[in-house]
């Protein structure tokens, strides 16, 4: 199928956006198809990189937050950003407003480099809240009930309930979400997950060559 979204070249590929709370599981997912052989970007890590290695959006960000949040080899206190903007709205729409055009770009660059696949995977956390799903073909959303999510977050991150509740809250609902996306994968019990992991990649697989 050819898809023309914002300035991602005309491939025959299948873009497919993979979105879920925090706690649900995008990674873990994101393996199962990579071990697939399917190319997978994060918009996560990707932002990660961005935010230490693109001088535009470094420059951007100690401009609005603070030349302090980087050390003298221009490393990013992750930890304090994410206490500022975690805490406040406006500060994290400034954030995502400076490193998500810069994401947008690497993925586009990586769509490039993987275009004879039929299938190229796209975490990100919020697929839906920033818009991003349009540009998708098909989109995968990961659920989980929410104690399970809180759970795997303290035992990986060791970070206190109330700030992942706090986090938690700045993305939409599962409930709202669900009505979005074309598949639905509860991930509280991983031999099950990938049972439906399974049946959602030949479905995927298969619409995917069907278009060549």
């Amino acid at each position: 199928m050819g898809t023309s979204k914002n300035s991602i070249p005309d491939t025959k590929m299948m873009i497919v956006g993979v979105t879920g709370g925090i706690g649900s599981g995008k990674s873990r997912v994101m393996d199962f198809f990579a071990a697939k052989g399917a190319p997978c970007f994060s918009a996560d890590q990707a932002g990660h990189q961005v935010l230490e290695h693109n001088p535009a959006v470094v420059h951007a960000v100690k401009a609005i937050f603070g030349d302090d949040l980087y050390n003298d080899q221009n490393q990013l206190n992750r930890k304090r950003l994410a206490a500022m903007v975690f805490s406040d709205t406006a500060k994290l729409q400034l954030l995502n407003g400076i490193v998500h055009p810069a994401v947008a770009i690497a993925f586009e660059a990586f769509v490039s480099t993987h275009a004879l696949a039929p299938l190229v995977f796209k975490e990100a956390a919020i697929l839906f809240e920033s818009g991003a799903a349009k540009h998708c073909d098909k989109t995968v959303l990961i659920t989980a009930p929410l104690s399970v999510r809180i759970e795997r977050v303290q035992r990986r991150d060791n970070s206190p309930e109330e700030a992942i509740i706090a986090r938690i809250a700045l993305q939409w609902p599962d409930e709202k979400k669900i009505t979005l996306a074309d598949f639905v994968l509860e991930n509280q019990h991983w031999d099950i997950t990938l049972v439906q992991l399974e049946k959602i990649y030949q479905s995927l697989l298969i619409q995917a060559n069907a278009t060549d």
